[in-house]
């Protein structure tokens, strides 16, 4: 497994494997009419994308506000270390602590998270609507220090 930057031509690829999440874990909770786009947050600095054998197996984005964004690992790559290799790609690129926000309802990715030393800081509510309908809990973590 590679863990490489981002390029357009991985887009095809990226939007793909977001398909076989969404309809795992309904990430994103509403299909984006342009998922490429979607892939690309405003501010963005950069994206990695986890890679074998020409199959995408995860995403992550960064912005300019040292948010990660848009982190996802396809359900058969599930369990291989994907999504910390990706985080550890966004962290190296800055010597700042990075953010992340999560729905309450991504209870595996909040305990990948708190395992992995993120610590909590905070909730809001979105302004978008969760499974249940009602405006989504987010919980807002920051990185472990030190890296």
């Amino acid at each position: 497994m590679d863990i490489r930057t981002r390029t357009q031509d991985d887009l095809a690829a990226c939007v793909e494997a977001l398909a076989e999440v969404q309809a795992a874990d309904r990430y994103p909770v509403h299909w984006p009419d342009d998922p490429a786009a979607w892939l690309t947050p405003g501010g963005m600095t950069g994206a990695w994308i986890a890679a074998e054998a020409g199959t995408v197996l995860g995403h992550v984005a960064l912005t300019l506000d040292l948010e990660v964004s848009r982190l996802f690992v396809t359900p058969a790559a599930r369990g291989r270390g994907v999504a910390a290799r990706l985080l550890e790609a966004a962290r190296a690129s800055t010597p700042l602590p990075l953010k992340l926000e999560v729905s309450s309802e991504g209870r595996a990715a909040i305990r990948f998270y708190e395992r992995s030393g993120w610590r909590r800081v905070g909730s809001t509510r979105a302004d978008w609507l969760n499974a249940a309908g009602e405006p989504a809990l987010l919980y807002h973590y920051v990185s472990p220090p030190g890296h």
